[in-house]
């Protein structure tokens, strides 16, 4: 094994890119150390066509380049070696290492301005042409409510449509059974050079993991034929955690509206015209989607929208959701408002509102005395809206922080700001194509 520091090293190379018979390979170094090989197996692949081999190229070259984040921030070194890129493909891997390892350099210290550039020739890149893609969807995937509001959605309209995933979570797979649609299960195999580089000292933590699954499922679309990918990432994904000397870092970067955008137009433009990449729900607020999904019954008893528990699967409520952590916290939050209590309280086994231990969680939801975490949740000025929303009503207002937030932090407060109404309205702004745009209405 490697016994090199990666923090020491002076250059992180992209060594190739292969795939045959259903795995891609890819393999990247620091300076001239031990090759990290990372391994997708799309199951039951089928031979690429021969009209999309130069689309399928394109898309991984780069899968390549973006899930190579995971390697680049264990060293960070100064040199990024790679084939020189067109502009629009420099410009899009130097946006996604930056701002998509901000919040890894805000914990770590560290200022990567300046530090990452991908090499670029700057010849312009040949538009693709459209592909005559079947037209169905990819929909993500990821055992919370907003990708189950999306599957929805698309039913809705009576779209043809696939729920994929990345990964062996278990409780994803029974979310992705409940919902009645075919399956895609890619899985992905990590260096284990890269835990050994850990163990070494390397860098760690939050990297883009959104940006990776898409790319891969981008590289999906092509082998198996769909003409669009669906991700439910919601509006206020856009809103920064917070700002660190200049630049804001936003725990969400790349389920945001300026990734989508960039990638969306990088796909059109290198891989095929007739590939749309966009999330469903962007133009819906956490709330407004919480709404669509408190009339979804039958999924109360398999989502979770947990991290810390969320390789397990329980058959309890209580396994299925900590009750302590940030996600826990907001999805109980912003469902409460539009389910009923004593429902609600069945789907978490708890009531997390009436203890007073959780005091400091839903403070950093509100933004009082804290900023949001550094996790997928919505802005705080929705949290206190939802708050707000429970603090007029009679069942909830004797609940340990409900009474807390009334005599504590309201008078703090505008009133005029904690309407819930304006959140519950859509935001024109979307790339939703124009097929899939009916299903819009499904949701507001």
């Amino acid at each position: 094994m490697t016994n090199t520091n990666p923090r020491l090293t002076q250059s992180f190379r992209f060594v190739r890119a292969t795939y045959a018979d259903g795995v891609a390979e890819l393999v990247y170094a620091f300076d001239h150390g031990q090759e990290m090989v990372e391994r997708i197996r799309f199951p039951g692949a089928p031979a690429v066509p021969p009209e999309r081999r130069h689309a399928f190229d394109a898309a991984l070259k780069l899968l390549h380049l973006a899930a190579g984040v995971s390697y680049y921030k264990a060293g960070v070194p100064p040199k990024i070696e790679a084939a020189p890129l067109d502009g629009a493909t420099a410009d899009l891997l130097d946006a996604l290492y930056l701002h998509g390892l901000a919040e890894f350099a805000y914990r770590n210290g560290l200022d990567l301005r300046g530090r990452i550039a991908f090499p670029r020739d700057g010849a312009p890149s040949a538009a693709a042409p459209a592909l005559g893609l079947p037209r169905r969807t990819l929909v993500p995937i990821g055992g919370g409510k907003d990708s189950l509001v999306a599957v929805e959605a698309i039913k809705s309209i009576g779209g043809e449509a696939t729920a994929a995933w990345v990964g062996n979570s278990p409780l994803i797979a029974a979310c992705a059974e409940r919902t009645g649609l075919p399956t895609l299960n890619i899985q992905r195999e990590l260096s284990p050079v890269l835990f050994e580089l850990n163990r070494l000292g390397a860098w760690n933590g939050h990297i883009p993991v959104t940006a990776i699954n898409s790319v891969i499922l981008a590289v999906a679309a092509i082998l198996y034929g769909y003409d669009s990918i669906a991700f439910a990432n919601e509006r206020s994904a856009s809103a920064a955690t917070l700002e660190y000397e200049g630049q804001q870092v936003n725990h969400q970067w790349s389920k945001g509206f300026v990734f989508e955008a960039m990638l969306s137009d990088w796909l059109h433009a290198h891989v095929a015209a007739d590939l749309d990449y966009c999330s469903l729900l962007r133009p819906f607020s956490e709330l407004a989607i919480t709404r669509a999904f408190a009339r979804l019954t039958p999924y109360f008893d398999a989502f979770s929208s947990c991290n810390r528990n969320f390789r397990i699967l329980g058959p309890r409520p209580a396994d299925r959701w900590c009750g302590q952590c940030p996600k826990c916290h907001f999805v109980f939050l912003a469902l409460a408002p539009f389910c009923p209590k004593p429902r609600l309280l069945s789907i978490f086994g708890r009531n997390l509102l009436d203890d007073e231990t959780q005091a400091a969680g839903f403070d950093a939801l509100l933004e009082y005395q804290d900023h949001k975490p550094f996790e997928c949740v919505g802005e705080g000025a929705e949290a206190r809206a939802a708050m707000y929303a429970l603090s007029q009503r009679p069942e909830w207002q004797e609940d340990a922080l409900v009474a807390r937030f009334t005599r504590e932090i309201l008078p703090q407060l505008d009133p005029a700001s904690l309407a819930l109404e304006p959140w519950l309205e859509p935001s024109a702004e979307h790339r939703v194509p124009v097929r899939l745009q009916p299903a819009l209405q499904a949701i507001g």
